[in-house]
């Protein structure tokens, strides 16, 4: 039983804004099997200790990744999942799936000397962190996450099947254009086809539709620059193949396998954070989740989308980690 409404937040009075840039006072790679895991480590070695989790799968953890959390209170630690961001090889496939990464997650820890830590992670971070959660409850001292994911078959079918369309058909038109009309009923399968096929022409032109579609409906107001990012070659070959890759795999996970085992976490400190016009994960899922875990402090952001970078997005996670940092301190 839900036993409180969602807090609203309004259009104004969002003061919190993302901490200072800062450089990793520690980073290298992991080597696990092919695949070698960047790591680093920010703000203060004896601070309370953070790992960040990103998006996509295949979206790597960027510099803003690291201004979430105070760095005079927090240890933060961030890592580029297998074939993204700084780690290599670039947009590799071979042992790239859930299980591996929970490993990956779990070696962090074990080489950095972690007994516990928070977990923070936002749209497929979102549901790493909660898989995560699921498999090593006593590993973890809070979750905060943003944009839930939940990777059910329908909850992937919104996005690159049947339901953006109609609220972005300009957008949806320029996407499925690399796709004939005869290959359109299932259009996941046909891209994925095109990412994993050996035309690299059409390879990088299905991986630019695929990832422009993301960054044009990340945002509640049309924001190029940020859309831009995502048709960058290196970024854009990552994201769409490894998305496409874990999508077609219904991400490794059973049906409805976190919504199945929440009762396995509901005693771990969550704030869910989420934005009501997010067009990418929409928002039933953060609702859904919040049903099967009414103990969780649950934010809803009046005026945004999914991007982090939205400003009602960035008031909320600041106030997560700066209210987890005064719990913690009270351990």
């Amino acid at each position: 039983k839900m036993t409180k409404n969602p807090y609203l937040t309004g259009f104004f009075n969002k003061t919190n804004k993302l901490f200072p840039a800062i450089e990793p006072f520690d980073s290298g790679f992991l080597k696990q099997g092919v695949h070698e895991i960047y790591y680093e480590q920010c703000g203060n070695p004896k601070g309370k200790p953070a790992i960040f989790l990103h998006g996509g799968p295949g979206g790597g953890a960027g510099k803003l990744s690291r201004r979430f959390f105070d760095p005079k209170k927090y240890r933060i630690i961030l890592f580029d999942q297998r074939g993204c961001g700084k780690s290599t090889p670039h947009a590799e496939l071979k042992n790239n799936n859930t299980k591996n990464l929970l490993s990956d997650i779990e070696a962090i820890r074990q080489m950095l000397r972690i007994e516990r830590w928070a977990v923070f992670g936002g749209s497929w971070g979102s549901t790493l962190s909660l898989v995560y959660a699921q498999h090593y409850p006593n590993r973890v001292k809070a979750l905060i996450l943003r944009g839930i994911f939940l990777c059910r078959e329908h909850d992937i079918s919104w996005f690159y099947q049947d339901g953006v369309a109609n609220i972005y058909p300009d957008y949806w038109e320029d996407y499925v254009s690399i796709i004939p009309e005869n290959e359109r009923g299932d259009i996941l399968t046909s891209f994925h086809k095109r990412l994993t096929g050996t035309n690299e022409i059409e390879q990088m032109a299905a991986a630019k539709a695929w990832s422009l579609l993301e960054g044009r409906c990340a945002t509640l107001k049309p924001n190029k620059d940020f859309a831009s990012q995502f048709e960058a070659p290196h970024m854009a070959l990552s994201m769409a193949r490894i998305e496409a890759h874990y999508f077609v795999n219904n991400a490794f996970l059973k049906p409805n396998e976190i919504e199945n085992n929440i009762p396995k976490i509901r005693h771990i400190p969550c704030t869910i954070v989420h934005g009501r016009y997010d067009m990418v994960c929409p928002i039933y899922q953060a609702f859904d989740l919040y049903k099967a875990w009414p103990e969780a402090i649950f934010k809803i952001v009046s005026d945004a989308g999914h991007s982090s970078s939205e400003p009602g997005i960035i008031h909320e996670l600041i106030e997560a980690t700066e209210r987890l940092a005064i719990s913690i301190g009270k351990e």
